[in-house]
């Protein structure tokens, strides 16, 4: 039997952490060195996108919680402790903490990623209007500036095609202006 079909009857086809019927699919909890039904969890896409941190936290998706931390499965408790732990800043998130018992073993796991220590937020890369940014944008320039040690003067309105994101800061960009790839501050640019 497949691991998804081992999850689907464990989790009677319904998200382990929110009980979610739709697009379901198998998240192996780090760290992995191999797959298996006792390392992975059956997660909607709503779950996963806030795990995963690619979409904002929502903590009243969370607040679900309360109920699918008591799981009997290690992968199920270990998910919940994590992500209960970047919701400490809420009451009942802290008050569900407090009275999780994980075994030494398990809990040994969930704080193997340190995600336990960073808060709820996650920063994404934005436009002067507040618009999120995705690898492979359009964006225009709203300000003319001058690139340091190269002759192109990027123009006020300029568009910039098929941006690249830096991964270390969501304050800069890279895109190619008169075919040459500048880093841009985000703040300098609208999406197109």
């Amino acid at each position: 039997m497949s691991l998804e079909k081992q999850l689907q009857a464990r989790s009677g086809s319904q998200c382990e952490l929110c009980t979610s019927t739709s697009n379901l699919s198998v998240y192996e909890v780090p760290p992995v060195s191999i797959t298996n039904a006792d390392n992975s969890v059956y997660v909607c896409q709503t779950c996963k996108s806030q795990i995963e941190k690619t979409e904002q936290i929502d903590a009243n998706h969370w607040k679900v919680l309360s109920e699918t931390m008591w799981s009997e499965h290690p992968a199920v408790q270990v998910m919940a402790w994590r992500m209960l732990s970047r919701l400490r800043n809420e009451s009942w998130a802290t008050d569900n903490l407090d009275i999780l018992y994980l075994d030494d073993e398990t809990l040994e796991w969930a704080k193997k990623t340190g995600d336990h220590e960073q808060d709820a937020t996650v920063e994404f890369h934005q436009d002067s209007n507040g618009t999120r940014l995705y690898e492979g944008d359009t964006v225009v320039l709203i300000k003319t500036l001058d690139v340091k040690g190269s002759s192109v003067n990027a123009k006020l309105g300029t568009v910039v095609k098929n941006i690249r994101l830096d991964p270390n800061n969501t304050d800069y960009i890279e895109g190619k202006i008169d075919g040459q790839t500048i880093v841009i501050l985000t703040k300098y640019l609208r999406k197109g």
